[in-house]
């Protein structure tokens, strides 16, 4: 995951955290419920980058592997 997805993801992160207390100090149950999906999509962003360093991991480990056989695919 890159540094600018990581802050992306933290910032939606806090955002989602101050949102959910300022409906939970408020009895705002949207506000509060809002704010939690905030923090539930900041999770999944964090998830998905970490998905796509591993699927990049793996591309280059099978590159590396072909250039080990010779660049042949066969």
């Amino acid at each position: 995951m890159s540094l600018e997805d990581k802050i992306r993801a933290s910032a939606k992160d806090t955002e989602g955290k101050l949102q959910a207390a300022a409906g939970e100090l408020t009895g705002d149950q949207t506000m509060k419920a809002e704010g939690e999906a905030k923090q539930l999509q900041a999770k999944v962003m964090g998830a998905a980058g970490d998905l796509k360093d591993k699927v990049q991991g793996a591309a280059g480990a099978i590159g590396d592997a072909i250039q080990g056989l010779g660049g042949k695919a066969d």
